[in-house]
């Protein structure tokens, strides 16, 4: 007897009537997901649904063929994924003059943008840091056709039955695709004009925070750029540098890796000598840091979700693995709570190694990846979280320090031992208490819209649910 033994094939059998209409898909895998059952028994009502793409208008500009140029020539680009980003940082810039159709391919603040690429069916609101910024084709564009429907569309694309039914009508063998039509295609529920108003108040406000949130991080780090003046780095030693030997291997570490001794670091180190009130590590500012065991994912579909580290760096990430509960090597069993820091200690320097941000209550109760170090805050902390992340995570004067002490060639990681013997420069009181209450509210507003977002998203689940359980009738 032969057992085949990786999985049990999935089959079902069904009218071949179905093939007759829309897109006539051939694909075993569309009828067998759930989406296409979940779409089928939404338009098996006879009444109390209409097309998604009679609310509204989904578009997007032709595939992308730019003329990449210096950042100081061009404007900047960023790729789907990026956008999703809560800081996001571009890494191409294009010619504007060279890019076909480029006023197509800037987006409006509060214009819906669904992934079509990869991971399909993701949505998420254009914001501040998307604005005069070149956005990827493989985003579709939707816009309201009535502007009071605007919200019931975003929370029904959070729904997670329309989530599957969208990978449900995706195509492509190695990467997944979704085209306007298909999108445009989806049933949706009707709903009266109070469900409206309701959710476009929620959606607006959602939008409002994640500006809010923006701006409260640039005021911070704008304030503690003023405080340590202007600098600029002529040398990131992209040709090569030379160091003498007894600093570099007598001392400290003995660090062989050359990243640690990079000179614009070294610039960054004496600028903040010069201008800082001193140096504190984050050991002696009052701060524990620790990683938790590595540990096993087991998957369990009623387990807690795990949190890895690059959806912390993304608006309302895209949980999508459940994992079996345990202890997960650390007192606090995985979680985090409000308040901590929390930074990617592994990946790619020109990626999120270094990323640190501020714990908010979203994160509360889920799992966090054994990849992320914890920086909690004991009850003699003499620096504030909000201070502290602000001086890690800053652009010129915080990041790139971090990112010299991986070490590294294929996954550079940054150990415990040198994030809390890590140098945090010292400013004047009243500042560092601005800084860090600027902080803090970023991270409050950043993550109220994230539980906003997924109350949305429960709600427009919960009025598809009962819309397929009743027989007639318009959802509520």
């Amino acid at each position: 007897k032969q057992v085949w033994p990786w999985h049990t094939l999935k089959c079902a059998s069904m009218s071949s009537s179905i093939l007759s209409g829309g897109d006539r898909r051939i694909e075993a895998e569309t009828y067998l997901s759930s989406g296409f059952g979940i779409r089928l028994a939404i338009e098996s009502k006879a009444n109390g649904w209409t097309r998604f793409g009679s609310l509204a208008k989904v578009w997007m500009p032709g595939r992308l063929k730019g003329i990449q140029v210096s950042r100081d020539f061009g404007t900047p680009f960023l790729a789907a994924t990026q956008v999703f980003d809560v800081r996001p940082i571009p890494r191409k810039w294009l010619a504007l003059t060279r890019t076909v159709d480029a006023a197509n391919r800037f987006v409006q603040p509060g214009m819906i943008l669904v992934t079509c690429s990869g991971s399909v069916g993701r949505a998420t609101l254009a914001y501040a840091p998307h604005e005069n910024t070149l956005i990827s084709h493989d985003l579709l564009r939707v816009e309201a056709i009535d502007q009071r429907n605007k919200g019931w569309l975003y929370a029904y694309l959070h729904a997670q039955q329309v989530r599957a039914m969208t990978v449900g009508v995706h195509y492509g063998h190695i990467i997944k695709h979704l085209e306007t039509s298909h999108l445009e295609a989806l049933p949706i529920p009707t709903v009266d004009d109070d469900t409206v108003a309701d959710f476009s108040r929620r959606v607006a406000r959602i939008l409002d925070l994640r500006n809010e949130g923006h701006r409260l991080t640039l005021e911070a780090e704008a304030r503690f750029e003023k405080a340590l003046g202007p600098l600029k780095i002529n040398d990131w030693g992209d040709e090569g540098f030379t160091i003498k030997a007894s600093k570099a291997f007598f001392g400290g570490r003995r660090r062989f890796d050359a990243s640690v001794h990079n000179p614009g670091v070294a610039t960054i180190r004496r600028h903040l000598a010069k201008h800082g009130e001193g140096f504190t590590t984050v050991a002696e500012a009052g701060y524990d840091v620790w990683l938790p065991t590595r540990f096993r994912r087991v998957p369990a579909e009623d387990g807690v979700w795990l949190v890895g580290s690059a959806d912390l760096t993304e608006v309302n990430p895209d949980l999508f693995k459940r994992i079996a509960d345990g202890d997960f090597g650390d007192s606090y069993r995985g979680r985090v709570e409000a308040g901590w820091v929390l930074m990617a200690r592994s990946g790619q320097t020109y990626g999120i190694i270094g990323t640190a941000i501020l714990a908010g209550a979203d994160l509360e109760g889920h799992v966090i990846s054994d990849h992320v170090m914890r920086i909690k805050p004991r009850h003699d902390a003499k620096i504030k979280a909000g201070y502290l992340v602000t001086a890690l995570s800053h652009p010129l004067f915080g990041r790139p320090v971090l990112k010299s002490l991986a070490y590294g060639s294929s996954i550079p990681e940054i150990e415990v031992a040198d994030l809390a013997t890590h140098e945090v420069v010292r400013l004047r009181p009243a500042d560092e208490s601005a800084i860090a209450d600027l902080a803090e509210a970023s991270a409050r507003a950043r993550a109220a819209a994230d539980v906003l977002e997924r109350e949305i998203a429960r709600d427009a689940g919960a009025i598809i649910e009962r819309f397929m359980a009743q027989h007639t009738g318009t959802a509520a």
